[in-house]
């Protein structure tokens, strides 16, 4: 499938890099700035009780105003924006705490209604969805552009979930996964709230790279230093504007450096609280993976957000069957939360990898795979070829395991020790966890990561 181009990808997603009120959202702006006014002006005239002549005259402190969000059908066709940024504020709404269902088919029932939602600035009225930014807030020109936030406020109360995409900006699968999610929600049946960040890294979006413009990538920054570098500056804005608020995470990802992933959850499986919210999504494998250090999901379970990372095929490519997979384990999700009642998306049981391993290449040379996603291998089979084009001389790819291929490297040049096949290796239960099974794939080849 041929690579699509970013700008083209965006403009048919509807999504745009400024964002910009809409004009009943400025009246809106205008009418509550000229309200604060003249409440500041009464309270300039109004004098304090029981104050002595002596004493010098107070005046009243109006807190800032809070802009109404408009309610907007988000699968309809954006508005091309005026030169207007919602301001984001420091301050945070309370998350209610919530609990995840025993029951694997919970139903959406009627129950408490939902309240308003802050965020970014802007407030979400119940049974509205609406678009808000996401700014970094960077001094740089050029680096400062606003990311599209998807807010669907649900009817009814209920737990807040959040999905990012596009950390890696060459990652186009999870894009069209939240799009397409999102878009298909009716507020007026929703058990909570959606917070939906498609692009997170937008400067890496445009140039179809997976790093930020400083060649960091941004999941290993979190969650970030307000004083730190570019990658952990943006890494601290978006935790603490938007990840704080969630509830649930799901991080979409796809595979790197022509790497194919099979749809699968990467979770740590020795959380309980992470286990439990893994095993309500159907039809991907879950990969039992602690995580390194600065990946968005590591930050927010260490705040007690449960987190986990959905992969889904390769990177600069729109997969249809894999997009599909994605969708309907995010639907599954939201069902089995108790949040939307969908008919029709229930897949086959979960399996789980409690164990994995990379097979690696034994030479460098033209990777020919006789192997695909999702093939179960036995133990001494051959998984590939590597041909040296100088030489012609020729070594296969054995299997040292056996298991089922979650994840390979497409047919492409490769360097002696390179990560050819992921194989998750069958196992009862968690008790087989090793020690350094725990550790995400291979920290120091950093491509192979999340």
């Amino acid at each position: 499938m041929p690579r699509l181009d970013a700008y083209f990808l965006a403009r048919c997603l509807g999504f745009s890099f400024v964002i910009a009120m809409s004009p009943p959202l400025l009246a809106a702006g205008g009418a509550t700035a000229a309200a604060a006014a003249s409440a500041s002006q009464s309270a300039k005239e109004e004098k304090p009780v029981a104050q002595e002549p002596s004493q010098t005259e107070e005046v009243a402190v109006v807190e800032p105003q809070i802009e109404k969000a408009p309610n907007v059908d988000l699968s309809k066709v954006a508005p091309v924006p005026e030169p207007k940024i919602i301001e984001p504020v420091e301050t945070v709404a309370p998350v209610a705490e919530t609990t995840v269902p025993e029951t694997a088919t919970a139903p959406v029932e009627q129950g408490a209604l939902n309240t308003p939602f802050v965020i970014l600035g802007a407030e979400v009225e119940p049974s509205a969805s609406s678009r808000v930014a996401w700014s970094p807030d960077n001094n740089i020109s050029g680096l400062a552009a606003p990311a599209p936030v998807l807010v669907v406020n649900g009817k009814y109360a209920g737990p807040t979930l959040c999905l990012t995409g596009a950390i890696h900006g060459d990652e186009l699968n999870g894009i069209e996964i939240i799009r397409r999610v999102v878009y298909d929600l009716d507020p007026k049946s929703l058990k909570g709230r959606i917070i939906a960040v498609p692009i997170v890294n937008l400067q890496g979006f445009r140039e179809g790279s997976r790093y930020l413009p400083d060649r960091r990538d941004l999941n290993r920054f979190f969650p970030g230093d307000v004083k730190g570098s570019l990658a952990s500056r943006i890494a601290h804005s978006l935790f603490y504007k938007v990840i704080k608020q969630c509830d649930y995470l799901v991080d979409v990802h796809t595979g790197s450096m022509l790497r194919d992933n099979l749809p699968q959850v990467r979770a740590d499986m020795l959380n309980e609280s992470v286990a439990n919210f893994a095993k309500l999504i159907d039809n991907v494998a879950i990969v039992h993976s602690k995580g390194d250090s600065g990946m968005l999901r590591v930050a927010a379970v260490a705040e007690n957000i449960p987190s986990l990372t959905l992969e889904v095929g390769e990177s600069l490519r729109i997969q249809e069957d894999q997009i599909k997979a994605g969708v309907t384990a995010s639907q599954t999700l939201l069902e089995r939360l108790g949040m939307y009642r969908y008919f029709g998306v229930w897949g086959k049981p979960t399996p789980v990898f409690y164990q994995s391993e990379w097979i690696r290449a034994p030479r460098g040379g033209i990777l020919f795979s006789n192997t695909r996603l999702g093939d179960v291998v036995k133990v001494d089979q051959k998984l590939a070829t590597i041909i040296d084009p100088i030489t012609n001389e020729k070594s296969d790819i054995i299997a040292d395991v056996a298991g089922k291929v979650i994840g390979m490297a497409n047919n492409q040049v490769v360097m002696p020790g390179f990560a050819a096949f992921h194989i998750g290796i069958h196992s009862k239960d968690e008790t087989t966890i090793e020690p350094e099974a725990s550790k995400d794939l291979d920290p120091a080849e950093e491509p192979i990561t999340e």
